[in-house]
């Protein structure tokens, strides 16, 4: 079954996850028109060449020229805008770097098959999520009915009141008409008697009825109250809490849609409120009396309605998608200086008339200057170039508001600060304000921590401090944090390494792969320990094993050689048979020692910071085992020639010296070229 079509069979929280995928660097358009086209080509290859990335790219202005005269056969003149649009947009961004369109269609259809697999991954979790959803949906449906039913009764109290009044004030012509009661006549008193009696029958009933909408306002007032609360104190820090996983390669962040339905439901019912207030005053002014409830409690439900209003759009707006260069879409809250970056708000509350009234402020490290941590004033300074300020508009594919900035940052450092560049935090602030009759409230949301690079080989480090800083902290302003980093558990970090691979080759590390890199890291005694704790310097500082280079960056250098060099088989083989990541030296032998000559295992080279790969084979000789070892191949000689070619090709001097290739079988017992013809660069004959 396509994967497009699988995934629009998903509930409505995995679809939210799936519209999280694309914006308008990639529209959802494009995936639905082209879903066919798109799956039937190997993207993951597309991504690591130049050539076939420009031709893929023609290819799909192509397609999308030929969806477009299907639309123009059905007359639809609005698709075929929308074409028209989205195929300038990808030229503007594509066009030059046709290679990051193949990476961005790789990287939404491997976004996508995780959401798949999440679907059935812990479906207790899953169920105990719905259920909060559940709830929050009746109380937002409650609210809802609560004030519709309060819009009633204040339109049946005004006809009452309305009623009211023309019987009073008739009643008191007709008293002015027939004169005083020596003048009237028994049947004529007896009249007036009764009418009175009629008038206050119907005051008790409309003081009745005040009493009535008024409680029913309170009323609304509490439910709307503790469903805010529930959204500012839980579902919002939740959110981020999410949000800060997904960005250091953590499952993906849930949409915001939801959430946005529910902020839009109370400010709407609060709107309402608010405006049923107003008509009591008016029904106040009207007619008044003593001891009556809209007089005695319209200003304290007023000032509360006001408060909950404010509170709720001040906690309303967001970072929807945190700073991140497009040519680094995987490593978000990195930047270089000089280079474009991109960087999303969103409003969560949905009306029509905040359209078009919200202009938002970029400013950058304005934290500084309320900071308490003066040796913070000598970290570098960095301005943004261009209009820092940017309209919120409605979005058409959600009808949210929302503003995408895109800039470039430059700075200097004044002084020497505290801290290495790649440990200095900075952040942007984004201000703007909402200013309606009687009504003005600042809003203002801020960036995740973000560290700013001026040589794209400080990037490794820089990531290293983004990962540190989510794994342990919530909170988003806490820019001295690097001045004493708090230490990280195993369990804690191995699971962020694994994130690091999944989010590169589709595949996290088992957990042998995870105890033989804690056993490099920690020992083997301490690794045992899930709570052990590792400090930020062992991590990213200190060198390992007596090497000349610390732990992250030997893992940085693998990644990086993965994703350049193996990424294709990497990918399309069995994760126990294809280069470990930890796969010691002694546990390679343990593995080969009782396996049939010609069986091999890869290895990644222990020993090189930029990533090397090695491999060992199993050799029998009058009765003894002996393995043997290349010398690692670095990313310059597989610059050169591919990794599968290196092993088709591989030759020894055998006996009678005729060179034979010695690898046979890659572990446990697959065929060679089972394994990677299909990655040779010629067919092996018969294949």
């Amino acid at each position: 079954m396509a994967q497009w079509f699988q995934l629009q069979k998903l509930d409505s929280n995995y679809l939210e996850q799936v519209d999280q995928l694309y914006d308008e660097t990639f529209p959802m358009e494009i995936r639905q028109y082209l879903s066919g086209w798109i799956e039937s080509h190997d993207w993951d290859t597309v991504a690591t060449s130049v050539s076939l990335a420009t031709i893929r790219f023609h290819d799909l202005l192509g397609q999308l020229d030929d969806q477009y005269s299907r639309f123009a056969l059905e007359n639809n003149f609005l698709l075929q805008h929308n074409v028209r649009k989205i195929k300038r947009k990808l030229q503007d961004h594509y066009l030059e770097d046709p290679l990051h369109m193949a990476m961005t269609i790789c990287k939404c259809l491997k976004e996508e098959k995780k959401i798949l697999a999440s679907e059935n991954v812990g479906p207790i979790q899953n169920n105990v999520v719905l259920e909060k959803q559940k709830e929050l949906d009746n109380k937002v449906k409650d609210l809802r009915n609560q004030v519709q039913d309060a819009e009633q009764e204040i339109k049946s109290l005004e006809d009452l009141q309305d009623e009211h009044d023309f019987k009073k004030k008739t009643l008191q012509s007709r008293v002015e008409q027939e004169g005083n009661g020596m003048t009237q006549s028994p049947e004529v008193q007896k009249e007036i008697r009764e009418e009175e009696m009629v008038i206050r029958v119907m005051f008790i009933k409309l003081n009745i009825t005040r009493e009535v909408v008024v409680h029913q306002i309170a009323d609304v007032l509490n439910l709307a109250g503790q469903i805010q609360e529930t959204l500012v104190k839980e579902e919002m820090p939740e959110w981020k809490h999410r949000q800060q996983i997904a960005c250091i390669g953590g499952p993906p962040n849930a949409c915001l849609d939801q959430l946005q339905t529910w902020f839009t439901a109370v400010a709407e019912g609060l709107q309402q409120v608010r405006q049923q207030l107003k008509k009591l005053q008016e029904l106040e002014q009207k007619y008044t009396y003593e001891n009556d409830p809209i007089t005695q409690r319209k200003s304290s439900l007023e000032e509360r309605a006001l408060v909950l209003f404010k509170t709720l759009i001040v906690n309303s707006i967001v970072v929807e998608r945190q700073p991140c260069m497009p040519t680094h879409p995987q490593r978000p809250l990195v930047l270089k200086t000089g280079v474009q970056f991109t960087v999303k708000i969103r409003l969560l509350v949905k009306l029509q008339e905040f359209n078009y009234q919200f202009k938002v402020k970029a400013l950058f490290d304005n934290d500084y200057i309320s900071s308490k941590c003066m040796l913070l004033s000598r970290f570098r300074k960095f301005n943004i170039f261009g209009t820092n300020t940017k309209v919120m508009n409605m979005e058409e594919s959600n009808g949210s508001l929302a503003a995408e900035f895109r800039h470039l940052a430059t700075g200097n450092r004044t002084n020497d600060g505290p801290l290495i560049v790649t440990e200095e935090l900075h952040s942007i602030s984004f201000e703007t304000q909402l200013t309606q009759p009687g009504l003005q409230v600042n809003l203002e949301t801020t960036s995740l921590p973000i560290v700013v690079i001026s040589n794209v080989s400080q990037l490794p480090s820089a990531w290293a401090s983004v990962m540190w800083y989510n794994m342990l902290t919530s909170e988003s302003k806490n820019l001295s944090f690097f001045l004493s980093p708090p230490q990280v558990t195993w369990s804690q970090l191995s699971k962020v390494l694994s994130w690091q691979f999944s989010s590169i080759t589709k595949r996290g590390l088992n957990d042998e792969q995870l105890s033989m890199l804690g056993d490099k890291l920690l020992g083997r005694e301490a690794v045992g320990n899930p709570n052990g704790l590792i400090p930020w310097t062992k991590f990213c500082k200190q060198n390992v094993n007596e090497k000349s280079f610390p732990f992250w960056l030997w893992i940085e250098g693998i990644l990086d050689l993965i994703k350049r060099h193996l990424l294709i088989p990497h990918q399309h083989t069995d994760q126990t048979h294809i280069a470990s990541v930890c796969l010691s030296e002694e546990r390679e032998k343990a593995l080969l020692k009782d396996k049939e000559p010609g069986t091999f295992l890869l290895r990644f080279s222990e020993s090189s910071r930029e990533g090397a790969v090695t491999f060992t084979w199993v050799e029998h000789s009058n009765d003894d085992v002996h393995l043997h070892a290349v010398e690692p191949y670095t990313k310059k000689e597989l610059a050169a020639v591919s990794f599968p070619d290196i092993l088709h090709n591989y030759k020894v001097m055998a006996a009678e010296n005729i060179p034979e290739n010695p690898l046979v079988y890659l572990y446990p017992r697959i065929p060679k070229d089972s394994a990677l013809a299909r990655y040779y660069s010629r067919p092996t004959e018969g294949n």
